[in-house]
């Protein structure tokens, strides 16, 4: 079972990233998806979450409106995060995370996901 996280990168404020995450060793088409994140000095967070069949998504109220979650489930299952304006506050290292579904009131916690990616650090600074 593996996570591969990729897309980040240094970006002045205001500017966009788009994270990819790739899920391969067993079959992810049924599982929920999620992105959390790790500022320095601060606890993991959640960022957005993606229902298996792609139908629903969840974000934190920090990144409403700003940052956008899809899947893809054609062939190798692919997660990405679209992030558009954004702050020196969205600096951090992102992970990718699954699991089995949960309940939608379950989607934003992290004890919820059983499998995490290595992540890939988001800088925002001019």
């Amino acid at each position: 079972v593996q996570l591969q996280a990729s897309g980040g990168g240094l970006v002045q404020p205001g500017g966009f990233l788009r994270l990819s995450c790739a899920a391969s060793g067993r079959t992810f088409r049924d599982y929920d998806m999620a992105w959390f994140r790790q500022a320095p000095g601060k606890e993991r967070e959640f960022v957005a979450a993606i229902r298996w069949s792609g139908g629903t998504t969840k974000y934190a109220d920090s990144v409403k409106g700003r940052f956008t979650i899809s899947r893809d489930n054609a062939n190798k299952i692919m997660v990405y995060l679209q992030m558009n304006s954004l702050k020196p506050d969205d600096t951090a290292v992102h992970y990718c995370a699954t699991t089995p579904r949960v309940a939608h009131s379950a989607l934003d916690l992290l004890s919820s996901y059983d499998y995490w990616g290595q992540g890939t650090l988001v800088t925002v600074s001019s």
